[in-house]
């Protein structure tokens, strides 16, 4: 288990705090369209300014690469900011110098303001020492609460911690927790569902996994690599080719372990990828040459379902069909059902499963929803996350 200094363990009132967050949120014509990563942090906002401290919130937005953009500034995430903390959110339109300093002197105990988007900035991505010394200029303690780029050695991540105490926030603390027990101490029979296009993503968690859990189960275009690589024609379905001979191995390697690993025994296909066009349920071998897989079936699905039944702790990450298109989303839904439905401890990880429960609004019967995506993988990897490893440790 990682042991991390966070907010709890320490004094904060009169402190001034950097606290970065991830407010990385989709917008809409200038508003926030989804705020659930903005929701997630807010019990560390609560907690740090309900101790007196002086608190300057950062956060990345879009992918602006180093140029101020106007559809990316932070303006409409200071709105919602305010409409849910129910005070006014002071917004400014930099992210480093004179200004930002003297409007942080200026701040009293239980003030709290909002930078302009980091990746304004070219030193940001960069990790650039100077940039990170600037950030760090006018405040006092460096809290990291955003999981979701603790992959990524950014300046406002990794660098500003050079220059000043750096521990973790309430949403940071939670994800190391409940992550770390995922893989470290797991309920048994643990159960691990990988969805999503690409094998070539995941191919190391799924190796990992191998070693540690009881089920591994494939859906997503992912599987139709595995599928490929045990044989079948799947006509005009996408998967990697570059990928068959690396998800042979893996078929071999799960022959070896005392992980079973479990793949679609029928497919949702379609001739177009498109609402409303007209589909069919077909195992592997009757898929013809103008039909592509996009979905799980039913089979598959009550397949899946007995090894959740049997299951004291689920870890999944990826949809396991094309969810954004109807009907193709139903694999995914009836088996986030079943794990809603079982008893099982269940840890889902982020990116686009996270928006696919959340469309089926099935999201509050998971039990832990991580708000990381890359982050989450390369965690269950096992991997060092750079933006975890400058936290100050316990000792």
């Amino acid at each position: 288990m990682i042991h991390k200094i966070s907010i709890e363990d320490i004094d904060v009132s009169g402190q001034k705090v950097f606290l970065r967050a991830d407010f990385n949120v989709p917008l809409d014509q200038g508003k926030v369209r989804d705020d659930a990563r903005i929701k997630a942090v807010l019990p560390t906002i609560d907690n740090l300014l309900g101790r007196g401290a002086r608190l300057v919130l950062a956060s990345h937005l879009g992918r602006p690469k180093g140029q101020p953009k106007e559809e990316l500034k932070m303006d409409p995430v200071a709105t919602r900011l305010t409409e849910l903390l129910g005070r006014t959110v002071i917004k400014l339109d930099q992210v480093v110098g004179p200004v930002v300093n003297k409007a942080v002197a200026d701040m009293k105990n239980g003030d709290l303001l909002l930078l302009e988007n980091l990746r304004f900035e070219k030193g940001e991505e960069s990790n650039e020492k100077a940039f990170a010394g600037k950030l760090a200029e006018p405040v006092d303690l460096f809290v990291n609460d955003a999981f979701g780029t603790a992959h990524r050695a950014h300046a406002s991540t990794v660098g500003i911690a050079s220059y000043i105490p750096a521990v973790a926030g309430l949403l940071m603390k939670k994800e190391i927790e409940e992550l770390s027990r995922s893989i470290e101490n797991p309920l048994r029979p643990l159960t691990v569902i990988l969805g999503g296009a690409k094998v070539s993503d995941k191919i190391n968690v799924m190796r990992h996994f191998l070693q540690l859990a009881d089920y591994l189960l494939v859906g997503g275009g992912m599987a139709n690599t595995f599928l490929a690589a045990r044989g079948y024609d799947l006509g005009d379905s996408f998967y990697e080719k570059d990928m068959v001979e690396e998800a042979a191995k893996i078929i071999g390697e799960s022959e070896k372990s005392s992980c079973r690993l479990v793949l679609p025994v029928d497919l949702v296909v379609t001739r177009e990828l498109k609402p409303g066009s007209s589909f069919k349920t077909l195992e592997p071998e009757k898929i013809n040459h103008s039909w592509k897989a996009v979905d799980i079936g039913v089979k598959t699905v009550e397949s899946f379902g007995e090894c959740i039944l049997n299951s004291a702790m689920i870890v999944w990450n990826g949809p396991l069909g094309v969810f954004e298109i109807s009907p193709f989303d139903q694999g995914t839904m009836f088996t986030a059902l079943k794990v809603a439905e079982s008893e099982a401890y269940s840890v889902v990880g982020g990116g686009d499963l996270v928006a696919a429960l959340e469309f089926l609004n099935l999201a509050d019967d998971i039990n832990f929803i991580s708000t990381g995506g890359g982050a989450t993988l390369e965690f269950w990897e096992g991997k060092e996350l750079p933006g975890i490893t400058v936290l100050q440790d316990k000792t």
